[in-house]
């Protein structure tokens, strides 16, 4: 077998899928902060809390993946790792409110457990593992319990707000811990196209959750033609949006670059996000509940999002024939921008909003994947 065959021959196991629809779960609790409307609008402090609640589940998420990715082996300790973090993965899901203060003990100990695991799991590997392997898994062994412990410390501020200045000082530590280690983690590159395609199916089953409860809040009656052509614009978008990420991935990524990951992994904080966003903001539009100019600028807002952060994933990993060049960035962003001006100074119905998103995308996937 070549060495491009080895590299690409790593499979994501059944265990690791289940493992991915727990984490589905959370996102899709940390999406329905989104839903919270006051006065026409969400408050900034709903936006806020969305973004402190998915963070800790993306890296937390990640944290596994990359191990698994790296030194992950379809064996019985292994398996029951990831078992036990399936299990603290659980008392996190069951914890997320936008009352945050009244869960977040569970919550902490949910999150910690998850990384905690994640940390010995390093350590115990290290002791197998030789040369540059061996200084990688023992450098992150060691040094993801500086932001764990910092995480810890938050206890000791439970009745003040100190304490969630303290826990995310502790994962910010944890997410720059990799990037600190860059001169040991190249060495030992992570199979690029295990990588993506643990991300890959993450994003699809995302896509598919999001598919699903926008069309539960739909729920067009019989006869109501507005609400059943909005289901279907929110359809046809969420396809759009699917062919041009997946196509990339399939047939324009070059899966044998080997690097630290660092663009696929820390990318992919903003795609999934602004995923959710996009889900909660044509779940706002069937529920008409924000003023019109609000969802314009949330909708168009998480869409470029989406744009650039795909744009950046995906343009070093494509063969370099095939990536991007600056007059395409331009067309992109004339189209978005054109489509946003008008809107703001023509007030249209949402379905014609969500149908010029749609056309975006749709020209998106073909100048980026043929």
């Amino acid at each position: 077998m070549g060495e491009v065959e080895k590299l690409l021959e790593k499979k994501v196991t059944w265990l690791e899928l289940f493992y991915d629809l727990l984490f589905v779960a959370s996102v899709a609790v940390a999406t329905h902060v989104l839903l919270h409307v006051e006065d026409g609008h969400i408050h900034t402090i709903y936006l806020f809390k969305f973004v402190l609640i998915f963070v800790p589940i993306w890296w937390a998420w990640v944290g596994q993946t990359i191990f698994v990715n790296r030194f992950g082996q379809d064996l019985f300790h292994q398996r029951l790792f990831l078992i036990l973090q399936m299990f603290f993965a659980l008392v996190m899901t069951s914890s997320l409110s936008v009352d945050f203060d009244s869960y977040y003990l569970p919550f902490l100990i949910g999150y910690i457990g998850l990384r905690a695991v994640t940390a010995i799991q390093y350590l115990v590997v290290q002791r197998i593992e030789e040369g540059a392997r061996k200084k990688a898994a023992l450098f992150l062994g060691r040094y993801f319990w500086v932001g764990i412990i910092v995480s810890l410390f938050s206890l000791f501020f439970f009745d003040s707000w100190i304490r969630y200045l303290v826990l995310y000082l502790g994962i910010l530590i944890d997410m720059i811990i990799p990037i600190l280690g860059r001169r040991y983690l190249v060495k030992v590159p992570p199979n690029t196209a295990h990588l993506l395609e643990r991300f890959g199916l993450f994003t699809i089953i995302l896509f598919g959750e999001s598919l699903v409860s926008t069309l539960a809040v739909i729920q067009p009656t019989q006869g109501d033609w507005n609400s059943i052509g909005l289901a279907v614009m929110a359809f046809l978008l969420i396809i759009a949006m699917w062919w041009q990420y997946f196509d990339n991935v399939e047939k324009k990524v070059d899966k044998s670059i080997q690097t630290a990951g660092q663009a696929i992994i820390y990318g992919h904080l903003f795609i999934l996000m602004s995923l959710s966003a996009i889900a909660a903001s044509i779940r706002l539009m069937v529920l008409d509940e924000v003023g019109y100019f609000f969802n314009l600028f949330f909708i168009f807002g998480s869409v470029l999002l989406y744009f650039f952060s795909t744009t950046f994933v995906f343009h070093q990993y494509r063969h370099t024939h095939h990536r991007l060049k600056i007059y395409h960035l331009g067309l992109f962003l004339g189209i978005l921008g054109l489509f946003f001006i008008f809107n703001l100074l023509v007030p249209i119905p949402y379905i014609v909003i969500v149908a010029e998103l749609t056309l975006f995308f749709i020209i998106y996937a073909k100048l980026t994947t043929t």
